[in-house]
């Protein structure tokens, strides 16, 4: 599509749903209310981030073919429809079962909004400014990552349920939904030949593609795994009030969101081998760290960094594969959006470990995911 001008009319509604696609990070509130009202233990607590984020592997491929059928903006708003009814199943229907059935939902409703939205935010602004769009794009999802602690503390204090969170987020679902629903948006039709089943498992079989597919799948594991535990251990790792443990998720986020805009400005002058290497050994130092010091303000101060270190790890992973093997790009993305699987293993044998042992060790886990990281990223500098 050859435009020349930004049309707000068509760019807004799509940048709504970046917003919409950020109410997955409300894992990790789940975890922290959800675990203090049924008296969850660890493990079982994180079935919710897991009953998420399974749907990545499962649908990932299957809704990319299904969106070259029936289109972008069709796709994206079923996937918006699914999200907002996941939000209202727990919230009308307060059990663990239904916290479960509604997180799966939401996790449904997510993987067809990240397989979605970005292409179409690709349609609808000019060629030239696709990569700043894009990227604005993730900030308007780190907002949404943000405010969902706050709020729900807000929620709780004044209006004694926490659980309005749910209604608030699913009523903007459903408007949002509505909105891009009303605008006439013409997509980009793929002309070259599209990635089958196929070719895309086919792929995992080189050798170097596995290995920066693993490094999706345990990078949002580290992501997801840090968001859904870092309210527990904060609580029993420094004795912190359970409200002001939650803000640790908002700090968390808030070094994700700097951390891409950093990373935008780094990266003009560093190579993105190097940058994934550098911003490794920052989380392994970080996340070491956390584990052993006894301050609060400390503590706090790495909870940033640690969000400052994962924040370019998933687009450098994405770019240097894809630099390797460009002509396999729409594989390497089906791929890579499998990976984000994850966010589902990750912080159940989190979960899973704590239990038998003690939070920080369950922690630890989170490092030897950054050594692997570590390691691949020297290998891919070492490769160039």
């Amino acid at each position: 599509m050859h435009k020349q001008h930004v049309n707000i009319a068509k760019i807004l509604p799509v940048l709504m749903a970046f917003f919409v696609m950020s109410f997955v990070d409300l894992v990790g509130i789940g975890v922290d209310r959800v675990s203090k009202d049924m008296n969850l233990s660890a493990t079982l607590a994180q079935l919710i981030p897991s009953a998420a984020f399974l749907w990545f592997f499962l649908l990932s491929v299957p809704m990319g073919v299904m969106q070259s059928r029936l289109g972008k903006r069709f796709m994206l708003n079923v996937g918006i429809g699914v999200t907002a009814l996941g939000l209202l199943v727990p919230y009308f229907f307060y059990t663990f079962e239904m916290v479960l059935v509604g997180f799966a939902l939401l996790g449904i409703g997510n993987t067809i909004v990240q397989v979605s939205a970005n292409p179409l935010m690709v349609d609808v602004v000019p060629g030239n400014r696709a990569s700043s769009f894009l990227s604005f794009s993730q900030f308007v999802k780190a907002i949404g990552s943000m405010i969902g602690a706050p709020l729900a503390a807000v929620f709780a204090a004044r209006f004694g349920d926490w659980k309005l969170l749910f209604l608030v987020f699913g009523i903007v679902s459903i408007l949002s939904a509505i909105w891009l629903g009303m605008v006439n948006i013409e997509e980009v039709k793929q002309a070259s030949v599209k990635a089958t089943f196929g070719s895309t498992f086919k792929l995992l079989g080189t050798g170097f593609v596995f290995l920066m597919v693993m490094s999706i799948f345990l990078v949002v594991g580290v992501d997801v795994g840090f968001n859904s535990n870092s309210g527990q251990f904060l609580i029993k790792q420094f004795g912190m009030d359970p409200i002001a443990a939650e803000s640790g998720r908002s700090v968390y986020f808030l070094g994700r969101m700097l951390g891409t805009f950093a990373g935008a400005i780094m990266l003009t002058r560093i190579s993105s081998r190097s940058f994934f290497m550098w911003t490794s050994v920052l989380g392994i130092i970080c996340l070491a760290l956390i584990l052993m010091v006894n301050s609060t303000a400390v503590a706090w101060v790495l909870v940033f960094m640690i969000g400052l270190a994962v924040a370019n790890i998933w687009p450098l992973v994405f770019s240097i594969a894809v630099e390797r093997y460009p002509e396999r790009n729409n594989e390497i993305s089906g791929l890579m959006m499998m990976a984000i699987s994850g966010g589902a293993v990750i912080p159940l044998v989190i979960g899973w470990v704590g239990d038998i042992t003690n939070v920080a060790i369950g922690m630890s886990i989170l490092i030897l995911c950054m050594i692997y990281l570590l390691a691949v990223s020297v290998y891919c500098l070492r490769t160039k």
